[in-house]
């Protein structure tokens, strides 16, 4: 169906040749939540040989307002996104390959994930995952393309093994922890502006057009009408560990994870970052009252109650999570409202 890509070769970077490297090539993206979805369907429609999906969470309702290929049956019935998501795409383009894996990423699982493929795409919502996703990456030298938002802010950045300055080298630049879309909120164009920066250097790189990558952080406000880039070369580590000359890809390891257990008897969930942290829970507070649940905060620790869910937050970042013995739901409300 040459047609159906006609419009896209009539674009001289891509032309003929730069089409059927589009049908060759394999995109991973982890995460199918409003990037996620938005980009799947950008590069399904662009015809992108094998698109494989990866998400652990099922589709609710405050996810239709901007997770465009999701219909309110999937929200009642609480499909998995991948599942949704792989069948809508089928419906777009019946001619790629697209493969879905209902998995929460840790180091195990992106080791099996990555073979075979030429591009990694962030879609996710916490940044254990995003510092998983960049040693995998560095690893086995796969570029990625890395994309955030929250409220009307975003922000995309191309990272290439052995050119750029990987996530790692970034972490003292790049602020961890804050808003969320829970607690913030977000808006559709915010969304969309992020994958329009990750979609398009994906169809560079894919294609074979590095020359015309952006090589800088695109951070924007699409409600106060802000566009920044920032030139982060100089920030590269000769000594990163997970892209310097003697990488040893920390996030891979056991010690670098975010650690989760069961309490005996409790009920709950203990989550524990990678590292102490020292949180403000008086910001966070203010925050998680636009969110109209119950939050008890004194000097020690935060709790948040949300219809049957309850989690308590202490300064140095560990958290309970009350109701519940999944520790992959654990995980996912931890970042829901802490990450």
């Amino acid at each position: 169906m040459i047609d159906r890509y006609s419009r896209q070769i009539l674009f001289q970077p891509i032309g003929d040749q730069g089409q059927k490297l589009l049908g060759q090539r394999h995109v991973l993206i982890i995460g199918v939540g409003t990037l996620g979805t938005l980009s799947a369907e950008a590069l399904t429609r662009a015809g992108v040989g094998t698109i494989t999906l990866v998400d652990r969470d099922y589709i609710e309702w405050s996810n239709l307002q901007r997770q465009q290929l999701f219909t309110e049956k999937d929200a009642k019935e609480r499909i998995p996104k991948v599942v949704a998501a792989e069948k809508r795409l089928r419906e777009i383009n019946s001619e790629i390959d697209i493969n879905a894996h209902i998995v929460d990423v840790t180091p195990e699982e992106i080791e099996e994930l990555i073979e075979g493929i030429d591009l990694i795409l962030d879609a996710t919502d916490n940044f254990d995952i995003r510092m998983i996703i960049n040693d995998a990456a560095q690893k086995h030298q796969i570029p990625w393309i890395y994309g955030s938002c929250v409220s009307s802010y975003g922000m995309s950045y191309t990272v290439i093994p052995n050119e750029t300055p990987c996530l790692h080298c970034l972490m003292e630049e790049i602020p961890v922890g804050g808003d969320t879309c829970d607690t913030a909120g977000i808006i559709y164009p915010a969304a969309s502006q992020v994958v329009v920066h990750q979609t398009a250097e994906a169809l560079k790189l894919l294609t074979n057009n590095k020359s015309s990558l952006r090589c800088t952080i695109a951070s924007f406000d699409m409600w106060d009408n802000q566009f920044v880039e920032i030139d982060v070369q100089h920030f590269k580590k000769a000594d990163c560990t997970s892209c310097g000359e003697h990488a040893t890809y920390p996030y891979l390891q056991y010690d670098q994870q975010t650690k989760s257990a069961v309490l005996c008897g409790r009920q709950a969930v203990q989550i524990r970052p990678p590292e102490k942290q020292h949180r403000n829970l008086n910001k966070l507070a203010e925050q998680l009252r636009q969110l109209n649940g119950k939050v008890e905060l004194n000097e020690f620790l935060l709790s948040f109650s949300l219809e049957e869910e309850r989690l308590v937050l202490f300064t140095d970042g560990r958290a309970l999570i009350h109701g519940t013995n999944d520790k992959d739901k654990a995980r996912t409300l931890y970042h829901r409202y802490f990450s």
